[in-house]
């Protein structure tokens, strides 16, 4: 199989890019390197990088004319830079999508798109279903924005379904975590890690009673290699997280404890994070039915065991 990963310098994507290669997968990456870092695939034999943007459609045409499927995990990312640099957030998210949903549905080529949690914006389910309802903030706050792009992405996908039966599935993110993440960008657990094993204060945003499930990305990834297999979900979305929550104040509480720091822990007003008006999810948790149904997905990793992991990284990286 050959495949196309973007952002596959990424996080998430360098774990994909590994996981294709071992099973004898021949594996090109379009990145621009914006948020993804060419040291998570420099170590990766057979693999063919790319750098450039999904807003180049040359580019995306060449790349999908030669490859058989599409895994599109591009976009901006990170509440910081989405606060930060809206516009780049927006036409990112929608006009790379577009691109690479135009330039797959050119050639017929299978396509896997990553949408976020986030589409689901304040709404107050214990659990959330793929078909559940949304609650979309003010458009007068930037926070709100990269929300609203990825649910604009679902609807293009789904339409390019719907009309034009363009071989597409959705899954939805949630709180993925391991090796390679950052933390420049606002992404919770790297950023608590870095913070105590510097024995820094480890700033919780807000009271620290919101909640949030974290899944291990060596549990995610072989997910959505899984459904980009299945060719009978065809214009379908999917959650893929762990369904266990924790409080941000015990997340904070269990990296100091696992990795012996002297950090305080310390509250910080939203508005002092982030800037005036940001608004957060209280909770969010999804419902993994569907695609356990699908593909018998059921995440491995406890909490603890994915805090090792980075802590693990993070200390290789920082060389304590």
């Amino acid at each position: 199989m050959r495949a196309l990963v973007t952002g596959g310098a990424g996080f998430i994507g360098s774990h994909l890019c590994e996981a294709l290669l071992e099973r004898g997968d021949a594996v090109w990456v379009l990145d621009d390197l914006s948020t993804g870092r060419f040291e998570n695939i420099e170590h990766l034999d057979g693999l063919t990088c790319v750098i450039d943007s999904t807003l180049n459609q040359e580019i995306v045409r060449d790349l999908v004319r030669d490859v058989d499927v599409v895994y599109h995990l591009a976009a901006t990312v990170g509440v910081r830079l989405v606060v930060d640099q809206p516009t780049k957030t927006i036409v990112n998210n929608i006009r790379g999508t577009e691109t690479v949903l135009e330039e797959t549905c050119r050639y017929r080529r299978r396509l896997l798109i990553t949408s976020s949690s986030e589409v689901y914006g304040k709404g107050v389910q214990e659990v959330f279903h793929e078909d559940s309802d949304r609650i979309m903030g003010s458009t007068s706050l930037t926070r709100w924005g990269y929300a609203a792009s990825k649910a604009v992405d679902e609807f293009l996908a789904l339409a390019y379904w719907h009309e034009k039966r363009h071989p597409v599935v959705i899954v939805r993110l949630f709180n993925t975590v391991g090796p390679r993440q950052t933390g420049r960008y606002g992404m919770v657990v790297p950023r608590f890690v870095r913070q105590a094993l510097r024995n820094e204060p480890v700033t919780v945003y807000g009271d620290g009673r919101q909640t949030r499930c974290f899944a291990y990305v060596g549990d995610v990834v072989p997910a959505l290699i899984a459904l980009m297999d299945r060719r009978d979900i065809n214009g379908q979305v999917f959650n893929i997280g762990s369904s266990q929550p924790v409080t941000m104040q015990e997340l904070a509480a269990r990296v100091i404890q696992r990795t012996g720091s002297r950090s305080p822990l310390v509250h910080v007003p939203y508005e002092q994070a982030y800037g005036p008006g940001y608004e957060d999810m209280r909770h969010r948790a999804p419902c993994l039915e569907r695609i356990k149904n699908a593909i018998g997905y059921e995440p491995a990793a406890s909490l603890d065991e994915i805090l090792d992991t980075v802590i693990a990284d993070m200390k290789n990286r920082l060389a304590i």
